[in-house]
């Protein structure tokens, strides 16, 4: 008999970029702009932004199994508010269910940013620690690539 767990966790990370709403928006609607921040080496996007929409990261960390990260858009403010669910996959094994709002406001120095996500963690696959992490780099490689 296979043992099977469920660990709920939320988390919130603030990050103020140096850009307006408008272009922090962009970076998150349009595929190729996305795609260079959210997707690791040799990893693979799709992005469908709109609501109802599909987006699709994969990659691997290092001889790890494929992961598979897809969102499904609820809903879209532009400039203001993306809402998306999403499910990450190591190999054909459901790790995480996740619900993520993104929230975007005028800011001194840019844009505030507020990302809160509720995670679902199955059978002890993925940790809290790890997911928040992780987000937390992703939110890093827009800050450089808004810089940029």
């Amino acid at each position: 008999m296979t043992d099977h767990s469920v660990t709920h966790a939320t988390f919130t990370l603030e990050r103020v970029y140096p850009a307006a709403p408008a272009r922090v928006f962009v970076s998150w609607a349009d595929p190729e702009a996305k795609a260079t921040w959210f997707t690791g080496p040799g990893g693979e996007h799709e992005l469908d932004f709109r609501v109802g929409g599909r987006e699709v990261n994969r990659g691997r960390h290092g001889d790890g199994p494929l992961l598979t990260f897809e969102s499904r858009y609820h809903d879209i403010v532009p400039d203001e508010r993306i809402v998306y669910s999403s499910t990450l996959h190591a190999g054909a094994v459901l790790t995480t269910v996740s619900l993520t709002t993104v929230e975007l406001a005028p800011a001194e120095e840019g844009t505030r940013l507020v990302l809160t996500e509720q995670d679902t963690y199955l059978d002890g696959h993925e940790d809290a620690a790890w997911r928040e992490q992780g987000t937390g780099t992703w939110l890093d490689a827009l800050d450089a690539e808004l810089r940029r």
